[in-house]
Order: C-alpha cells, then sequence, then structure tokens
C-alpha cells in the first residue's frame, strides 16, 4: 500500500534541484535554500521552467517518487517515472475494458454518478450550514434536480448519454456556485466556469485545484500498477492522463471546490493574490501560489488524518 508523506512544491524561475545523499537539494544560483530528506518526500511538483539533475531524477523514479514539471500558471509539462510498477496483467485488462464500450460505461457511471452525488452534497452542506445568510429552497431545487440526475447517471447505457447527465448536472451546480461565497465578493464572483484561461480568481483557483488533484490521482494510479492515461469516460487522447481524469470527477466537488470556497470565505486567499494580463487571463502571483500551495498540502494532510 502506497503510504502518503508530503510533497514538495518548488516555485521560482531560477531555482535548481540536485541530489545530496539521501536528501534534495534546492539551489538559487550556487546559495542552497533548501534540503529535504528523500524519505519524508511522496511527490515533487516543480512550477516554472527549473530543471533537475540527473542523479536526482533517477533517484526519484528509483524511490517511486512522482516528478512533475508545470508552467508557472500550473500547466501539466511532463512528468518523470521510472521502472513501470505493478502487474502487467492488470494492465492489459485494464485496456480490454478500455476496449470494450459495454464494459467502460458500467465503470464511468460510477465515476460520473459519485460526482453528483458529491455535488449535491456541497450544495445541502452549504444549505444547512449558512441558511440564514442563503437562499436554502433554491440550493435544495438545484441539490434534488442533481439528485435526480445521479440516478439516470447510474443507469446510463452509453457514454453520449452520460456526457449529457453530466453537463446538465454540472450546469445546474454551477448556476448556484456563486452564491456560496459569502466573503470578499469584490474580488470573488462566479458567472460560470471558463478556463484555457480562466478569466477571474474563482475560476484561476478552480483550474489550479484541479490541477493539483489530477497529479495526486495519476501518482496513485501508477503506484498501483494501471495506466493513467487509459481511460474510462475521457476518452483517449496523446498526453492526457484520461484515467486520473476519471478518477478525480468525484474528488472535484468535495475536495477542490469545497476547498476553493473555504480558502475565500475564510479570507485565506484575498485579491492581491492574483494578477490579470493583458488577454484577460487570471494568475497566481508568487505569493499567492505559494499560500495556495501550503493551504492544499494542510488540507491533504487532514483527508489522511480524518479521512
Amino acid at each position: 500500500m502506497k503510504k502518503l508523506l508530503n510533497t514538495l512544491y518548488v516555485l521560482g524561475e531560477d531555482r535548481y534541484l540536485s541530489l545530496d545523499g539521501e536528501n534534495i537539494v534546492v539551489l538559487c544560483g550556487r546559495d542552497e535554500i533548501g534540503r529535504v530528506p528523500l524519505h519524508n518526500i511522496e511527490a515533487v511538483a516543480v512550477f516554472g521552467f527549473s530543471g533537475a539533475s540527473p542523479a536526482l531524477m533517477g533517484a526519484l523514479a528509483e524511490r517511486g517518487i512522482d516528478l512533475s514539471f508545470m508552467s508557472p500558471s500550473g500547466k501539466f509539462l511532463a512528468r518523470v517515472c521510472g521502472k513501470e510498477r505493478g502487474n502487467v496483467l492488470l494492465r492489459r485488462k485494464q485496456y480490454r475494458i478500455a476496449d470494450d464500450e459495454n464494459q467502460s460505461i458500467c465503470i464511468a457511471r460510477n465515476f460520473i454518478a459519485g460526482k453528483l452525488y458529491n455535488s449535491r452534497w456541497v450544495l445541502e452542506r452549504a444549505a444547512r450550514d449558512y441558511p440564514m445568510r442563503l437562499d436554502v429552497e433554491k440550493l435544495k431545487g438545484k441539490a434534488d434536480m442533481i439528485g435526480k440526475s445521479a440516478n439516470r447517471a447510474y443507469e446510463s447505457e452509453n457514454a453520449d448519454s452520460l456526457r449529457g447527465i453530466e453537463g446538465e448536472a454540472a450546469s445546474n451546480y454551477f448556476s448556484v456556485f456563486d452564491e456560496l461565497i459569502l466573503q470578499q465578493k469584490e474580488d470573488f464572483y462566479f458567472n460560470g466556469r471558463n478556463k484555457r484561461p480562466p478569466l477571474d480568481n474563482v475560476n484561476a483557483m478552480l483550474s489550479f485545484a484541479y490541477t493539483l488533484l489530477s497529479g495526486m490521482c495519476a501518482a496513485g494510479l501508477e503506484a498501483v500498477g494501471l495506466d493513467p492515461y487509459v481511460g474510462f469516460f475521457h476518452t483517449d487522447r496523446p498526453g492526457r492522463i484520461s484515467l486520473a481524469l476519471d478518477l478525480m470527477e468525484e474528488l472535484r466537488p468535495v475536495f477542490a471546490d469545497r476547498f476553493v470556497i473555504t480558502a475565500i470565505n475564510k479570507r485565506l486567499i484575498n485579491g492581491k493574490d492574483f494578477i490579470k494580463k493583458e488577454d484577460g487571463a487570471v494568475l497566481f502571483t508568487e505569493n499567492g501560489k505559494k499560500t495556495f500551495l501550503k493551504l492544499w498540502q494542510e488540507r491533504k494532510q487532514e483527508e489522511i488524518r480524518h479521512p
């Protein structure tokens, strides 16, 4: 069983990672600015266009420690992997199921039904926690509609109908998402999901959280020997971790969406943590990214202690 430890996040354009004995050393120019023992680390995520020594990459791969490279905005670039882990018979079974539409839909509809169940729970939980500040009847109405969609998802017989059900439920869910934001409304508002690039602070947070979550899922799949690139709901596409995207579907509402809402409502993130580029794209500042990643790591450790 994979042991859940810490993730090392490295920010900055001028960082370089090297190996010294059993330690990861973070360099800025020729100066050492950080040192972390390998046995404390589950994964390393590098944001920016920093580098890592071949010796370190080899040591991480040998120990099964995931090393991912992201752009400064959080877009996935590459992952360093060691020897293929797990049972080849398991992967062959995965490929056979993925090629069989009837078997694939049986797995895919469970991913989506789980996502819709958790989406409904997020709305119902908000209505219970803030009955005096929210339109409870409206939230319960949307939650009921999403619940009915979840039941239909369980009965879906093909991928097209499942995508239609998921899209309808997502529309209902996000139509009231802005109402869950109770603080800092001048800086945090939600008028609909947008990405590539995100055009407001809330969408920037959601996109960044989804990127981190997908990386966690991909690493978990590789750890047990499954191929994260061959999914059952998300179709094959070169470079896309389709099975990781499948797996994270039911985790989005409870792990990522509620995390974003909590960070805003508790004023852990504020409007100064973002910058807007000329093309309208909204990105984290360096300090904002550091704060977000620190909160994410704390949330991850809390889930490990109290699942």
